[in-house]
């Protein structure tokens, strides 16, 4: 459980995403060093390698300082959760406000801490595999009442299993890169023929994801009970989607070309940890799950969520709303789900929650839901609609836990929709 009195001598801007009580994990760089683990500390990061280097992590959950030279964190990861909650508690005592071990010593003090401006942000794990899931019943619910009616909204196993399928996770890339318009096949209603181009449907997808912090071996199984040993973070997530080259595809394999040109994840992840304190119940669930899916009591995270849009050169606005807890299916069930069948899971791979729709229209996580199909016009700040993302569009999302008094966040995750490459 987080200390929520700790305080830092670190000065912790008020409403930090980064107080002390968070220490997310991520890989950053300056100018002409090589990337490295840091972890983020109200606007520093923490350089995880100079402290090694001084040995601060000559401890025996930590067998190998070397893993915080490394280029992404999957080795530091791969030590497990003594390790990882060892590292926690290491950073947490040498940060407060009654520590001298570092504040005295002022060139110790600026190798340490770097300003987060002078920090580029990278990718934070080598991801092997991505599973995209399809766990909010709004969403689905909506999506479904869109392409199918009202009494077809969901299909029959949706509510027995986390629907998912398998993504790329060579096309997963760090808050800040832009992206370009996808192409590809399209059919209209009334053509009798699909067209090649660039997809007229853009979208965002608000979603979060979890890294895996344990692999298991092809015929493993991991239960809902003991998922969380083997989930290291969560992060934001914007699974990108090209809404009228997923319609023409779709059928019957699922999301192809109109998925899988990008997915945007946000460079810190933030530890179960430094989460606990904001764990809640999830849904009720009618019929009541298999047995190998019984979710374990709080279940879920009250992360609020918020989904932006920033045309080239204007203000930003808030276009959507939305909480994590709103999900169907927990991340426990998720990963339950995933290795029922002995599937192996390996470190950094990511499982995304699919669409995060709340039950109100404000709280829908996607421009199709928004817009209800295009149907409906989305007004922004300075004049501007949208029914569909605009060439130039930035997309941000943002998210934090907030209790008591405290708030954990993740910081956020963007990226520019950049017009197509023809």
């Amino acid at each position: 459980m987080n200390n929520t009195a700790l305080r830092s001598w670190v000065e912790i801007p008020e409403n930090s995403d980064f107080p002390i009580q968070n220490l997310p994990f991520g890989i950053f760089k300056t100018t002409g060093t090589e990337p490295r683990p840091g972890v983020a500390l109200g606007n520093m990061v923490i350089d995880l390698s100079v402290l090694a280097e001084n040995s601060f992590f000559d401890v025996a959950e930590i067998p190998d300082p070397g893993v915080f030279f490394e280029s992404t964190l999957n080795p530091f990861i791969a030590l497990g959760r003594p390790a990882w909650k060892k590292v926690r508690q290491i950073l947490q005592e040498l940060f407060s406000e009654s520590s001298e071990a570092i504040k005295g010593n002022a060139e110790l003090t600026d190798a340490i801490l770097i300003p987060m401006d002078n920090c580029e942000m990278l990718l934070p794990v080598e991801i092997p595999d991505y599973t995209d899931f399809y766990s909010s019943l709004e969403h689905a619910t909506n999506v479904g009442i869109m392409f199918r009616g009202k009494d077809n909204a969901l299909m029959p196993n949706w509510k027995h299993l986390p629907v998912g399928y398998h993504g790329r996770s060579g096309s997963i890339v760090v808050s800040g890169t832009d992206l370009h318009r996808p192409m590809g096949q399209t059919k209209a209603d009334d053509a009798d023929a699909p067209s090649y181009g660039p997809s007229k449907l853009m979208d965002f997808e608000l979603e979060m994801g979890f890294i895996v912090g344990k692999e298991t071996e092809l015929g493993e199984v991991v239960s809902t009970e003991n998922a969380r040993d083997h989930i290291f973070g969560m992060v934001l997530c914007n699974d990108w989607s090209a809404r009228d080259i997923q319609k023409w595809e779709y059928v019957p394999l699922g999301p192809f070309l109109g998925k899988n040109f990008g997915t945007s994840i946000s460079p810190w992840i933030v530890t179960l940890e430094a989460l606990e304190e904001f764990r809640v119940d999830g849904p009720a669930q009618d019929p009541k799950p298999l047995s190998y899916m019984k979710n374990p009591a709080k279940s879920t995270f009250d992360i609020q969520l918020e989904v932006l849009i920033q045309p080239e050169g204007k203000n930003e606005s808030i276009i959507c709303r939305s909480n994590f807890k709103h999900l169907y299916w927990s991340i426990d069930q998720q990963l339950a789900h995933q290795t029922v069948n002995g599937c192996n899971v390996r470190v950094g791979d990511m499982y995304a929650s699919g669409t995060i729709s709340g039950p109100t229209e404000d709280s829908y996580g996607s421009m199709l839901e928004l817009s209800w199909r295009g149907s409906k016009t989305i007004k922004l700040q300075d004049g501007e609609e949208r029914k569909f993302l605009k060439d130039n569009d930035t997309v941000i999302l943002r998210g934090y836990c907030e209790k008591d008094g405290q708030r954990i966040g993740f910081g956020e995750v963007s990226g520019k929709l950049l017009p197509a490459k023809q």
